[in-house]
């Protein structure tokens, strides 16, 4: 019985799969997922308006509610990876935070509701960022880590 507990199991992986998930990870999993449904959210609201209502450009605002709900796939994506702790799920979530800056200082310019849609949406995206590049996350998922270093000494 010893032998079989020593097998496979126990040999050291590139540490994305031992041990519990860290509480940073589960967290970024989370925010991706709320980018993700607001995308949905947003993507849709443009796509019914875009059928239903009177905008300026009917195709024009149909196009981008389908180009929304297309780009929520993205963080949808990221999240899957993130809590299944894959190494390749922080390009997609690192893309969507860049992505996220440019579109917070638009709303920030604006006025109104822009405002603090901004705020909130710059948080979320420089939060996102820092527990990106923690060195708990990038160990967890396996990052910068080789999984023959821990077996040469």
């Amino acid at each position: 019985m010893s032998a079989s507990a020593s097998g496979p199991a126990s040999t050291p992986a590139s540490g994305s799969a031992s041990g519990p998930r860290p509480p940073r990870l589960t967290a970024l999993a989370a925010l991706c997922g709320l980018e993700a449904l607001t995308l949905l959210g947003a993507g849709g609201y443009l796509l019914v308006m875009g059928l239903l209502g009177r905008p300026d450009s009917p195709r024009q605002a149909e196009t981008g509610g389908l180009t929304v709900i297309v780009l929520a796939l993205l963080p949808l994506l990221a999240v899957r990876g993130l809590l299944l702790r894959r190494s390749w799920s922080r390009g997609p979530a690192l893309i969507i935070q860049i992505m996220a800056l440019p579109v917070a200082w638009t709303l920030l310019q604006s006025s109104g509701a822009g405002i603090p849609a901004g705020i909130a949406l710059a948080a979320v995206a420089v939060t996102g960022l820092v527990l990106l590049l923690h060195p708990t996350t990038t160990e967890a998922l396996g990052i910068g880590a080789r999984p023959d270093d821990s077996t040469r000494d």
